[in-house]
């Protein structure tokens, strides 16, 4: 399936922020759309995606001028003295393909290891991350959250067929533990799984957790996501009892008993925590 990739400017890159990522000041997107076109995503509803018309996945605008901007911005929050925390990305992939040619996310890693943050958290289910550790390691205040929602291979491979395998995402976990990065899975959203598998796939392969869930991660009780079908989704390949208040408490527990309380979190609280450790 074709994608349209499409080059833009922005007259911004930082986003105030607030509310669910209330631990940080910013957020930056350095695309518009993303291709791995997960059914579930929540920005299927909001108006950056409703506006720009096209279906979900179909395209992808390329803020070309993104590192540029960045520079001008951090230098007037850095002369104005202000708190940068900032949150890459929440509503696209900063490593989805187009990254491989453009390098905004890579341009503007060097924007920040020359203007440091005061946080910075990295979101990626893409494997292409690893090309940027030695970039992310000259970051001080830097973290690297993976998604992983699932251990199994069959469900991403059912619910999500155009994002990267959880061979993939394992490795790059590997990687980057070993490249000394600070790390957390971000199992969001709790896709089926078997707790005790899960937890013994990703134990040693993360400093923190976080799980989340559509109901309490889709930023409206999980309105959003029973108008993006989801249910009807689940129900199609037998995952029903999935989808439910109160699915994740297994897994919750799993983890808890395996790595300890202080390094697993829930939903906004473990997304905003610094490090993910509490």
């Amino acid at each position: 399936m074709a994608t349209n990739i499409r080059e833009i400017t922005c007259k911004t890159i930082l986003t105030r922020t607030g509310g669910f990522l209330e631990g940080y000041t910013h957020t930056l997107q350095p695309y518009v759309g993303c291709v791995y076109r997960c059914p579930y995503c929540y920005v299927q509803a909001l108006p950056v995606h409703l506006y720009h018309g096209g279906a979900w996945g179909d395209y992808v605008d390329v803020k070309i001028n993104a590192p540029e901007r960045l520079e001008t911005e951090m230098a007037g929050l850095k002369k104005r003295d202000r708190a940068v925390r900032v949150f890459l990305s929440s509503a696209t992939d900063p490593y989805q393909g187009a990254e491989s040619k453009y390098r905004i996310t890579r341009r503007c890693l060097e924007v920040f290891t020359a203007m440091q943050p005061d946080r910075l958290v990295v979101q990626t289910r893409s494997p292409m991350v690893r090309r940027d550790f030695d970039v992310l390691k000259r970051i001080d205040r830097a973290e690297l959250n993976v998604t992983l929602e699932t251990h199994d291979e069959a469900v991403r491979r059912n619910l999500t067929p155009h994002a990267p395998t959880v061979a993939a995402r394992l490795k790059t976990l590997d990687a980057a533990m070993e490249a000394g990065l600070a790390v957390r899975v971000t199992i969001s959203p709790m896709l089926p799984n078997d707790p005790d598998t899960f937890v013994e796939t990703i134990r040693d392969r993360c400093h923190s957790v976080v799980v989340d869930t559509y109901f309490d991660g889709d930023g409206s009780g999980g309105m959003r996501t029973e108008r993006l079908q989801v249910r009807e989704m689940y129900d199609r390949f037998g995952y029903g009892e999935w989808y439910r208040l109160g699915a994740h408490g297994a897994l919750m527990d799993a983890l808890k008993t395996s790595l300890g309380a202080g390094r697993v979190a829930y939903s906004k609280e473990g997304f905003n925590r610094v490090g993910g450790i509490a």
